[in-house]
């Protein structure tokens, strides 16, 4: 038990120490030039700190006479490291959702809430985040069971604004280099070269999980089979659907790079098979690797849902406010600096932000599943598993529909 407490005193502190010295790492003009990495280095912060938090708080936890332990929990270290991921995210929550709603309507650079709350002052908003953080572990359990299930909801609409944007980014790419390919042909020799490779990945990663999730001696392994062949299927619909003569531009690119994230979304679902699944052969390799390994995989989960949030936040394409332009050159008075526009919407990249909280918690406990609340893991369990084949057959949906939707309604605009 002495033990224990060390190690939750330890995290605490590593905890606050990890906030002050990013805040003094952070330059004032990185601050300043650059929000949306600044708010992003924040937010990869938040979940470092709920994965310290979920690992090693509950000495700390247990301290707390209104976060009383479930008579129902499993297993009361899992039980608290799940209440410390949801007190984290639910802090982040509000807090990027004040953001958001804080800064609704800024349309020009002159406005005082683009200098004074999405821009300067980094010290007074670390100050903020800090006091949202703290603020869940004042609630009562029912407070944060009620957010658990919100979270649920706010995961799965992070999850399709990331469906979306994918499907945007595609179809535009193609449509500029088949608009550049009409003078160089090397642009149309581009996209070609990259479709076969779209679509050598997607064979080649199909093939892997056919060997990973169904090793040797584990029986049939029907479930991983099925979800295999069945994105395989869905590949193939979407593919030959794409060459269609009443399919939207004709082209088979797009499908390709689908294919491969549909391919992509299958994998994950199958590696997040709890380890001790037979038909987890991959999942029994990574048990047997190093803490090293495995710390290092999970970092890397975490980045990459970073990563997802700041594209989708700054998304320009879909979500922009009206006449506003990305990298248009500032002028050189300061009155007509004032009416410049901001470059992306600040509401919205902040509301990505506060929806990414709510799918980080659900990453870190298996989507509320408190039995899979494991230090060396997120991102496993079984609704893990079934979260991302349903994503992958909505993906594939609504790029089927963007390929129908022109010709069965010819009369509205779909550019």
């Amino acid at each position: 038990m002495f033990l224990g407490g060390y190690l939750g005193s330890c995290a605490a502190q590593l905890a606050t120490y990890a906030a002050c010295t990013a805040c003094q790492c952070a330059s004032h003009e990185v601050l300043r030039h650059s929000a949306r990495v600044a708010w992003s280095v924040l937010f990869f912060l938040a979940m470092i700190v709920a994965w310290i938090l979920r690992d090693f708080a509950t000495p700390i936890l247990q301290k707390i006479p209104w976060i009383v332990k479930d008579v129902t929990a499993v297993d009361m270290d899992k039980w608290f490291g799940q209440q410390a991921v949801y007190r984290v995210s639910m802090g982040n929550f509000l807090f990027f959702a004040c953001m958001s709603l804080a800064t609704i309507g800024v349309k020009f650079r002159g406005d005082k809430r683009d200098r004074y709350l999405h821009h300067a002052h980094p010290l007074l908003k670390l100050a903020l985040w800090l006091l949202f953080t703290a603020l869940p572990f004042l609630f009562p359990n029912g407070v944060l069971n009620a957010y658990s299930w919100m979270a649920r909801v706010g995961s799965g609409v992070f999850l399709v604004i990331q469906m979306i944007i994918l499907l945007d980014f595609v179809q535009g790419w193609n449509d500029s280099w088949v608009a550049n390919g009409e003078d160089d042909d090397r642009w149309l020799y581009g996209l070609m070269g990259l479709t076969c490779v779209g679509y050598g990945s997607t064979l080649t990663l199909a093939g892997f999980m056919y060997y990973w999730f169904k090793p040797a001696g584990a029986g049939s392994c029907s479930l991983n089979i099925a979800l295999i062949t069945l994105t395989l299927l869905l590949v193939v619909t979407f593919s030959v659907l794409s060459l269609a003569p009443l399919a939207r531009g004709g082209s088979i690119f797009p499908s390709s790079m689908i294919a491969l994230y549909a391919a992509y979304l299958c994998f994950s679902a199958l590696q997040s098979e709890p380890r001790e699944y037979a038909c987890n052969g991959l999942g029994h390799r990574l048990t047997a690797a190093s803490g090293g390994t495995l710390a290092l995989g999970m970092v890397v989960t975490l980045a990459s849902v970073v990563y997802a949030a700041f594209r989708a936040g700054s998304n320009t394409a879909l979500f922009t406010l009206e006449g506003s332009e990305e990298g248009e050159p500032l002028p050189s008075t300061a009155a007509a600096t004032s009416l410049t526009p901001v470059t992306y919407n600040y509401s919205f990249f902040h509301l990505i932000f506060a929806l990414a909280s709510m799918y980080i918690a659900m990453l870190m406990t298996g989507w509320g599943t408190v039995a899979q609340v494991r230090k060396d893991r997120i991102d496993v369990g079984w609704a893990s598993v079934w979260v991302k084949p349903a994503a992958e057959w909505v993906t594939g949906l609504l790029y089927m529909w963007t390929l129908v939707a022109p010709a069965l309604f010819p009369e509205r605009d779909f550019s």
